[in-house]
């Protein structure tokens, strides 16, 4: 490790089979603490490239525990990262996606530099998180959802999960947690935070057989904020768009701003799937929804992804989903 911090404190990066086997010997905690944070460091200070991204992605997913399912799934997710922390916008997006038809196996965890983040906001319902594929499997039949806690699926990660938790804040584990989904889902919504990211993101996913779209909005949030023009890539090439493209109305911050507590952040997702939520919470929920609808069928065009997102959201289905999710 010595080597290698080495050489990346001069600027130079690594191959992709020199981060594999990194990534590999940090699982396994061949490194000690200090070098685990030393090299994660790194990563905050200076871009990561494409081989190494790949590098390490491939690592994550040859370590994890699989889930595969019989039906095609989608995962609808976003790297954190941003420092915005906004309401739980993938998270509730996943819920109008599966009351809309497309199963969705959701990949997620803790909030590391936001108050809440998925698996927050879940295991304050009383959801139980499990790697049990046949319960998951139960959950998509009864639901259309299952939610996947990372750290069930990346036993090996448990070596850096009490060192990203006291820095607080992204490291490239947050870059690489969208790409590991351990149901090796064939449609994906990916949202990032630096257009950087998504256009390395996007030159992975064109060279696999997924249906992919990579979110980022302008002013630098990982998803649809609905508050500037966003840019997104897909299999079909890449496009800046406007909230006016669909047909909804420009936001401030303020608007979508989460809470300060999973207490606060739970309370603002239950009244978003319950009919309380703001103008500005529901749309940008059906922002994020569309997206991911328009993933899965392009052809019909993002205003009718819009159109649907709308009525599962409004009529109570996507409410009717998570219920079911989190039943006992």
């Amino acid at each position: 490790m010595k080597k290698i911090l080495g050489e990346l404190i001069d600027h130079r990066s690594l191959t992709k089979e020199t981060a594999h086997e990194v990534l590999v010997n940090l699982a396994t905690g061949k490194f000690n603490l200090s070098q685990t944070a030393a090299f994660m460091t790194v990563y905050m200070m200076r871009s990561i490239t494409v081989e190494e991204l790949q590098g390490f992605r491939d690592a994550m997913l040859e370590l994890c525990l699989p889930a595969r399912f019989d039906q095609p799934v989608m995962d609808v997710c976003g790297t954190g990262g941003d420092g915005k922390n906004t309401i739980n916008l993938s998270t509730l997006s996943s819920f109008v996606v599966a009351a809309a038809g497309q199963p969705v196996a959701k990949h997620g965890n803790y909030g590391v530099s936001s108050a809440c983040g998925s698996s927050n906001v879940l295991e304050h319902f009383g959801y139980k998180f499990t790697n049990d594929v046949d319960e998951l499997k139960r959950s998509l039949d009864r639901a259309n959802i299952c939610f996947m806690h990372a750290p069930l699926f990346h036993p090996a990660m448990k070596n850096v999960a009490p060192i990203r938790k006291e820095l607080g804040v992204k490291t490239f584990f947050n870059m690489l947690g969208p790409m590991v989904n351990p149901a090796f889902p064939t449609r994906q919504l990916v949202g990032v935070f630096s257009l950087e990211l998504a256009r390395q993101y996007g030159y992975l996913y064109q060279n696999s057989d997924k249906d992919f779209l990579i979110l980022h909005s302008i002013d630098g949030y990982d998803e649809v904020s609905l508050t500037s023009a966003f840019k997104f890539f897909f299999n079909e090439g890449e496009r800046l768009a406007e909230p006016a493209d669909l047909g909804l109305p420009l936001i401030k911050y303020e608007e979508i701003k989460g809470g300060a507590t999973v207490e606060e952040s739970a309370k603002l997702f239950t009244n978003v799937l319950e009919g309380k939520g703001t103008n500005a919470h529901n749309n940008a929920v059906i922002a994020n929804a569309a997206m991911a609808l328009y993933c899965v069928d392009r052809k019909s065009g993002m205003g009718a992804a819009v159109i649907k997102a709308t009525e599962v959201l409004k009529s109570g289905k996507a409410l009717e989903a998570f219920k079911k999710l989190i039943e006992k």
